[in-house]
């Protein structure tokens, strides 16, 4: 019998940045595009991650700077308490605006359809539908040649004794509180921890971070160690190597007590709100996807190739729900990727060699390419440098240097293959490390480059320099 045609050339489920960048994509291929969103449309990055938890960050580090006014000779400023009540109500409207300009508005540009209902795949391997339900009661099933899933994913809490019986926040509804706490007991080292301890604090909460390993355990350690003296000097508490086993509420306070096995014994640490912050997991639960062939992990990700197919060749997956780095800006390459790959056979695939990573904390820490126990492990006899911030003029100019930029360079050909920063604006720094990784450029390249004074950036040329030249003997602003 000849195959149903279908309604459509894609259907999406969700509606954050991967669905929005195959949608565009697709679109613009001329294809008939359905996207279908259970919830909020615009995903995790612009109602409940990058955009309000950034918002938040700027607002903190403008009350931090105002409060650290000090290290300038001759300024003294001084500020009150936080009206959370207004912050957060102006981070509601810049989400709303922005969901509004980036996401709600580009449907109707574009001209796709969206569904507002859940979503759930029905039918064979052979012949995959989507069942959708919306609030109202109303059913459709919808055939596509292709699908994509794109469905992100949400915070994760670890099986601990009593959580469940406690009033604790995640990440996604700790940017929702009405008021500072007075003291706050974060659970988790990784940059959702590092970036809402320090949002916190600089709120004027007192903050204790109960961390597994050590803070930024993915990254250089120089990068834990830097963030260790930053949190000390900003009044954050880190407890590192704790195990927590149990949580409770304090009957007397109404707070949180958390009792956690650290250095052999057992310590109780105790706190007015508690915060999860130990990661994410992929949203996949009640997709049916086992009854279309498409294969999941551990964790509930869908396994995907590097072209991003799943093991159903006509259902895709993009961002979050692959287990992949957790970035929007990889979500919205997975789907471009995808619908080349769908639509134009182009056989791409996903490279994630040179991707930039930034947690944004103030310094902020940001890396690109590999760390150099990465370096080793692949078989990469490297050389490294680390810098110290004292010795890059933009830091000293800002009085303002904890911190580091760090560079791995093949030891037998100079090529770098790694940059590692804890700096302001080392995001910015990690940007050009991908164009530097990215043509392959070598040390002593690096170091013969133009390179403006008194920007950050110039670090990195400094600590090229530093593989061959005494960099302390150096004039502040010798070539």
């Amino acid at each position: 019998m000849p195959e149903p045609t279908p309604d459509f050339d894609l259907a999406v489920i969700g509606s954050g940045g991967g669905a929005f960048a195959a949608a565009i994509r697709a679109t613009n291929l001329g294809k008939r595009v359905l996207m279908v969103e259970r919830s909020t449309v615009g995903g995790t990055c612009v109602n409940t991650g990058c955009v309000p938890s950034k918002a938040l960050l700027a607002a903190a580090e403008a009350r931090h700077v105002a409060l650290d006014s000090g290290r300038f000779p001759g300024i003294s400023t001084s500020t009150g308490p936080v009206d959370m009540p207004g912050l957060i109500d102006g981070k509601r409207s810049l989400v709303e605006t922005m969901r509004s300009e980036k996401y709600v508005d580009l449907i109707a540009d574009y001209g796709w359809e969206l569904r507002r209902g859940n979503a759930v795949f029905a039918g064979s391997q052979d012949d995959p539908v989507l069942e959708i339900a919306s609030a109202d009661g109303a059913r459709e099933s919808v055939r596509a040649a292709h699908y994509l899933v794109a469905t992100g994913s949400a915070p994760w809490e670890p099986s601990i004794q009593g959580l469940a019986d406690t009033d604790y926040s995640t990440s996604t509804t700790a940017m929702e509180l009405e008021e500072v706490p007075e003291s706050l007991l974060v659970l988790g080292g990784g940059y959702v921890a590092l970036e809402q301890a320090q949002l916190f604090a600089r709120l004027g909460s007192k903050v204790t971070m109960l961390v597994r390993s050590r803070l930024a355990s993915a990254e250089e350690p120089e990068a834990s160690r830097a963030l260790m003296g930053v949190f000390a000097d900003e009044g954050i508490r880190v407890v590192r190597q704790a195990t927590v086993s149990c949580v409770r509420t304090d009957p007397a306070t109404g707070g949180i007590v958390a009792t956690a096995t650290v250095s052999g014994g057992e310590k109780e640490f105790g706190a007015a709100k508690l915060l999860v912050a130990t990661g994410r997991r992929p949203v996949t639960e009640g997709l049916n996807l086992a009854a279309v062939g498409v294969n999941t992990g551990d964790r509930g990700e869908i396994l995907v190739n590097n072209r991003l197919n799943s093991s159903n060749e006509r259902i895709w997956a993009a961002g979050d729900v692959t287990g992949h780095r957790e970035f929007v800006y990889v979500a919205a390459a997975h789907g471009s990727l995808i619908a080349d790959n769908a639509f134009n056979q182009s056989g791409h695939e996903v490279d994630y060699q040179h991707l930039p990573r930034v947690t944004f904390t103030s310094p902020a820490l940001a890396a690109v390419g590999m760390t150099d126990r990465q370096a080793n492990a692949a078989g990469i006899r490297c050389e490294c440098r680390v810098l110290p911030l004292e010795y890059v003029p933009r830091a000293l100019v800002n009085r303002d240097t904890r911190g580091f930029i760090k560079i791995v360079a093949d030891a037998a050909t100079g090529r770098i293959v790694g940059i590692t920063a804890v700096a302001k604006d080392a995001g910015e720094l990690a940007a050009a490390g991908v164009y530097i990784l990215e043509a392959g450029m070598t040390v002593e390249q690096v170091a013969n480059l133009w390179s403006p004074y008194l920007t950050m950036a110039e670090g990195i040329k400094i600590v090229a320099q530093s593989f061959t030249t005494d960099v302390s003997k150096l004039s502040c602003c010798a070539a």
